[in-house]
């Protein structure tokens, strides 16, 4: 089972994220900064128990496991993730997606663009290309859950 109380816990986590560490990265210049900053985000979130990481959760196609739970409330058709990895900077990186991500509706992530950020931030020239296929196969999992 479940606890429902993770989805809750880590959309205060994003939500936080979003407002106070974002604004950083955007204005940080250099690389080193910036993966600092990535490297200590996971940290913030709610611990994830080990009951949750099972095959079913487990996102193919990263190098680090990484294990996504979903869930669409039913009243406000919301979407809603937890997740786990075994990685830091991956932990990091796909925290970047989902503070864009957590708590929208299916319409609103039909027309999300959250690869945009990867962009602005210039992280995708400085994560290896196994990272990247990890953050594709994160946002294919997503897009699946519409």
């Amino acid at each position: 089972m479940i606890r429902p109380d993770i989805f809750t816990e880590t959309a205060t986590v994003l939500k936080k994220i979003y407002v106070n560490q974002l604004p950083q990265l955007r204005q940080l210049k250099d690389w080193q900064s910036k993966y600092r900053i990535l490297m200590t985000l996971g940290k913030e979130l709610p611990t994830f128990g080990s009951e949750w990481h099972r095959d079913e959760f487990l996102v193919q196609g990263c190098e680090s496991k990484a294990w996504l739970l979903h869930y669409q409330d039913p009243t406000t058709n919301q979407h809603f993730w937890a997740f786990d990895s075994d990685a830091r900077i991956v932990k990091g990186l796909i925290i970047l997606l989902l503070v864009q991500l957590n708590g929208l509706t299916s319409e609103e992530l039909a027309h999300a663009k959250p690869e945009l950020l990867l962009s602005e931030l210039q992280l995708q020239q400085n994560i290896s290309q196994s990272r990247s296929n990890g953050l594709l196969a994160v946002l294919n999992r997503v897009k699946a859950s519409l």
